[in-house]
């Protein structure tokens, strides 16, 4: 992580917030965390979370970097 957790701050500016969203997400990432939460969403709250986040990744990601970094896969594209 670039910044210590207790230095997240959002609408600052991008740069900030850019920063902030990176370590926000590395700590939701976190095997301890990850697993206490999903233990306590609802489905309906888990399909929020999957559609919203999906949907996030189809926006900002190509199907390539979809492959390699979400799901650790090599490119589906093999380059000829």
């Amino acid at each position: 992580m670039d910044i210590d957790p207790h230095q997240m701050c959002f609408g600052l500016n991008l740069e900030l917030d850019r920063e902030s969203i990176t370590c926000f997400l590395q700590l939701l990432g976190r095997p301890e965390l990850a697993r206490t939460l999903a233990n306590r969403l609802s489905s309906e709250e888990i399909q929020e979370i999957v559609h919203y986040f999906t949907g996030v990744l189809k926006k900002n990601m190509s199907e390539d970097e979809y492959h390699e970094l979400f799901l650790l896969e090599q490119s589906p594209h093999p380059h000829k």
